[in-house]
């Protein structure tokens, strides 16, 4: 009996190891996620921005 307690404390250590890594790594995910939804969202501003600054140009081109 005692093995087996052994090993099931074991395992029971190793499932929480495990979790508090999954949970750390799942938190820098949630972190690198959140930068590029940013780096997303200035990038679309910059395009459109540009979008607008080009269909002026075009605009005014004689034609």
């Amino acid at each position: 009996m005692e093995p087996e307690l052994s090993q099931l404390e074991a395992k029971a250590a190793r499932a929480v190891e495990q979790c508090e890594r999954l949970r750390a790594e799942n938190q820098d995910l949630r972190q690198q996620l959140a930068t590029r939804s940013d780096e997303v969202k200035r990038l679309s501003e910059k395009l459109e921005e540009s979008r607008r600054r080009i269909e002026g140009l075009l605009a005014r081109m004689p034609g």
